[in-house]
Parts: structure tokens; sequence; C-alpha cells
């Protein structure tokens, strides 16, 4: 936090070297955005799949992330999928959003629209914004969901409120469609939800909505 990357990893690479698979998995991040080293895709991928074989969740969704993309490693459709699932498994909600992707996509997997809006559900439940936004698009549309205009309005606005531009967007088109009761109805859904832990940042595979 400081920006004293050479002094942490001065600090991490010991641990990592060690085994430590928190330690791997912050050496892995160095690497990955340039921070004290020369950005290195390759090595930030071996960094990160030795903490994703210690069961650090984020490195396992980084893993699967990274095998997706051809980012540091040979594209792997299947070792994504694998890597993918253990960490969203393991409540990486980045991992859930890109289980989401690929499933709404048929990437990796048998194109599932249902199945995508419940890994985007279980990420948006933890206040991940992309997959609220996703999974408002989803309700709009009647797409692995049943068309819903109140849980709409409710994804949407969460995903508004922290600067998703195509959730304000639809969340301006559905309002229009909304009765008085259907629009009571979302902003008491809303207000239960707000203050919901915020999403994280970490590597995804496509951010933007379909």
């Amino acid at each position: 936090m400081a920006r004293e990357f050479e002094r942490a990893r001065s600090l991490w690479l010991p641990l990592a070297e060690a085994g430590n698979a928190e330690a791997q998995a912050w050496v892995g991040s160095l690497y990955a955005n340039g921070d004290g080293v020369e950005a290195d895709a390759a090595a930030a991928f071996t960094w990160y799949l030795k903490s994703a074989e210690g069961r650090n969740a984020l490195a396992q969704s980084n893993v699967g992330a990274m095998y997706a993309m051809g980012n540091g490693v040979a594209k792997d459709m299947a070792q994504a999928v694998r890597w993918l699932r253990r960490a969203a498994r393991g409540g990486d909600a980045n991992a859930r959003f890109n289980l989401g992707v690929l499933y709404s996509q048929g990437n990796g997997v048998p194109q599932d629209h249902a199945r995508a809006a419940e890994w985007y559900r279980k990420a948006a439940e933890t206040g991940h914004y992309q997959s609220q936004a996703r999974l408002g698009h989803m309700y709009l549309a009647g797409e692995g969901v049943k068309r819903d205009r109140v849980q709409a309005f409710l994804w949407l606005s969460l995903a508004a409120r922290h600067g998703i531009g195509s959730a304000l967007t639809a969340l301006e088109a559905v309002v229009k469609e909304m009765s008085s009761d259907e629009k009571a109805q979302g902003m008491r859904l809303v207000a239960q939800w707000r203050g919901k832990a915020a999403g994280g940042a970490d590597a995804i595979i496509d951010p933007i909505p379909a």
C-alpha cells in the first residue's frame, strides 16, 4: 500500500520460496502488475500456479483466467474451467463471475444461460459489481431466468451505484416500464442490500456485459 514494492518483494520472496501460498500469490501479483519488477505474465502465472496448488482461492481464480485468456501460458479451456471451479467453490467472486461468462458464451463449457445466472448470482450476492450488472441484464431480458423487472431493478441499481455504466443505462430503461408498486418493491430490496460487501478487482475474463 505504501508502494514500496521492492521492499515488499524482499519480504514475500523467501516466504514464497519456502512454500507459503499467500506469499506466492503476492509475488505473482507483483509480476502481473509490474510492481517493483518488470511485468512478466509467465512469471506471474508460475507463482500464481504454485499458490493455487496450495489452495489459495484468489490464485486459483487468476490461474483459471490466465488459462482462459492465454496470458502467460498457452490457452487451455479445460484447465481454465477446472481452476475456476476450484476457486468458485472456495468462495472467490471473480471465479464465479468468470464461470458465468464462460457459460453465457459457451466457451469451454456447453452454453447454459441458467447456469450462467446461477454463477452470477453467487458472486452478486457477495457484492461483486460486474456480476450484479450481468444478473440485472439477464432479469431484464429473461435470459436464463424468468423476466422480472423488480429483480432487474435491484441488481442494476446495485451495480449502477458503483459506476457500472451499462447498468445505469439499462436501469433507466427498466424504470420506464415499471409500475409504482414494482418501483416500491425494488426500492425496498435495494435498501435491504445496501452496504453489502464490495466485489474484488482481480483477473476477470470479460467485464463488459454482452
